[in-house]
């Protein structure tokens, strides 16, 4: 008599509890829950699997590893790359290697596919990559299903065709490549010249079509699949010139969307280079729109640095970057007096050029020696942080005269059990005599613990409490009506010669931007507003002379 299905589905349960010491056994189990199509228990599998790998269970617990990896493959994307690749030395590979820090990527693009997200932006970093991810992805959409009909676009032919090659490199190489194990489908057609790659049978609109953004769109492709718009502006020179952005958006809405059918979804991919290129023109309308209130999207930016200054792309075998590579980047471009590309590029954030208050070519630095004598004053600003990812910035200001040393900074977006020992010990360090804490009447708690834990260590010095708070709009003017003192007064140590904590600091100042969005955050900016505030406001050094008469 057959079993039921919850008979064997006990029987699973039962089989693969005692997979934990039987490799026997976790293999029946496995076989019981391919018969059902049980995808709810790979893990769980794999995991048992490994261990039993780890105790010498040899070939048998790789291949059942490998198999289950085959299962799971058609429904997980993160499976599917990993069985794809399997019988490739692991330094070879492309997903291992990059697993763990592209994984918020996958899980984005599974969202899509698994009916959660109809939109989806992605940003990272030049060459750590997005492009073979793709490819990846969208071979895995057609073999879950040909019939759909599926559109890349890039702004040239030569980025397309190279897109292209990849997908016919990964179904034609079974020796390298397991697709045809994940998925038992053919190759129908191909066409090089019109880029078009059609799965089990030839179709009016191709399993896959590649297109660049001035080439023939209109009535030459359909798209009831995936929509993938890769690197729409050719680069630098099209982001400077505002017809040439506005001309890659007229393509953009008049040519490339009409394709897509309804239900059809899109993935953005790309450099954000500015407030008005093609992404953040749509991020704009999907925000502001009401029409679409209901529309569901998501933007995924994994930056080069992440909020500690390290890299997020450290790959495994050295195919990554270090974070050492990506601070020199940004020591370049900030020599280059080009911040905005390297916010572009690296950090996935656009910031306008016309923009822009401070550039690192305005400024003034110095090597890390002092003035001869004692500065007139010792003082630091503070703008303290009350959640919601925000950094409590602080700068330790010698003033000589009318210049304004920034010798040093408490920079940190903890919580204020780590910041206020910091400015504890700041106020140690450098025997400051002042110092303005900017708040709420809610807030002002934060410079009154502050000024107690220095009481209790028998250090008194002037603090100021401000319940002037400055938000939005007016913090944005306020740094703005003190940009030139900041400029023209205020000497910063150049670099070679910051801590992790100052150069996150002069980057935070370099983003900072009057049009458009701003940066993430402004707030080295405001508290070094708040320096000049102190500096050149609240009082000068007094000089005794005699009258002239």
């Amino acid at each position: 008599m057959a079993m039921t299905v919850e008979e064997q589905k006990k029987l699973e349960r039962s089989l693969i509890e005692r997979g934990k010491t039987d490799l026997a056994a976790l293999d029946d189990g496995f076989e019981i829950a391919r018969l059902l199509g049980d995808h709810e228990i790979g893990n769980e599998i794999r995991k048992l699997a490994m261990e039993h790998l780890r105790k010498g269970g040899g070939a048998d617990a790789t291949m059942l590893y490998h198999r289950s990896l085959i299962f799971d493959g058609p429904m997980n994307f993160d499976c599917f790359m990993r069985a794809l690749e399997f019988n490739r030395p692991v330094n070879e590979q492309f997903w291992l290697p990059r697993r763990k820090q592209l994984m918020p990527i996958s899980n984005a693009l599974q969202d899509m596919e698994d009916g959660k997200l109809d939109e989806l932006f992605l940003s990272q970093p030049p060459r750590t990559g997005k492009t073979t991810l793709m490819v990846m992805f969208l071979l895995w959409i057609m073999g879950r299903n040909s019939e759909r009909s599926n559109l890349y676009c890039s702004y040239t032919d030569s980025v397309v065709g190279v897109f292209y090659n990849g997908l016919l490199e990964i179904l034609n190489d079974s020796y390298t490549y397991a697709y045809g194990d994940i998925f038992q489908t053919k190759i129908a057609s191909t066409n090089a010249k019109d880029l078009l790659i059609n799965l089990e049978r030839k179709k009016r609109y191709a399993s896959f079509t590649g297109r660049s953004l001035y080439g023939t769109l209109n009535g030459a492709c359909d798209c009831n699949g995936y929509c993938i718009a890769d690197d729409l502006h050719s680069g630098i020179e099209e982001i400077l010139s505002a017809d040439r952005l506005k001309s890659a958006w007229d393509k953009v809405d008049n040519n490339l969307i009409p394709r897509l059918k309804m239900g059809a979804k899109m993935v953005w991919e790309g450099t954000r280079w500015s407030i008005a290129d093609c992404i953040a023109r749509r991020i704009d309308l999907l925000e502001n729109d009401q029409k679409y209130v209901d529309h569901r999207w998501k933007v995924v930016n994994v930056p080069a640095l992440d909020e500690n200054d390290e890299s997020n792309f450290n790959y495994s075998y050295g195919v990554g970057f270090s974070t050492e590579y990506f601070q020199q980047r940004r020591a370049s471009f900030e020599h280059n007096n080009d911040m905005s590309s390297w916010y572009a590029q690296y950090q996935g954030s656009p910031v306008e050029r016309n923009g822009m208050v401070f550039e690192p070519g305005g400024m003034r630095y110095y090597n890390g020696v002092l003035p001869d004598g004692e500065p007139d004053r010792k003082f630091i600003a503070v703008d303290p942080a009350y959640g919601g990812g925000d950094y409590t910035a602080a700068p330790v200001v010698y003033q000589y005269g009318d210049d304004l040393y920034i010798v040093d900074v408490v920079f940190d977006n903890g919580e204020k059990n780590v910041t206020q020992p910091q400015l504890v010990a700041a106020v140690k360090k450098y025997d400051v005599q002042a110092v303005k804490v900017e708040g709420t009447k809610m807030t002002a708690s934060y410079g009154e613990e502050v000024d107690r834990a220095l009481r209790n260590d028998g250090i008194r010095v002037n603090m100021q409490i401000n319940t002037k708070h400055f938000t939005g709009t007016g913090k944005r003017q306020r740094i703005f009506d003190k940009a030139p003192e900041i400029r023209e007064r205020m000497i910063f140590l150049q670099d070679g010669k910051r801590s992790k904590a100052y150069q996150q600091f002069m980057t935070n100042v370099f983003s900072f931007t009057v049009t458009g969005k701003a940066a993430k955050h402004d707030d080295a900016c405001d508290s070094l507003a708040m320096a000049a505030d102190m500096a050149f406001k609240l009082g000068r050094k007094a000089e005794v002379f005699s009258r002239p008469f």
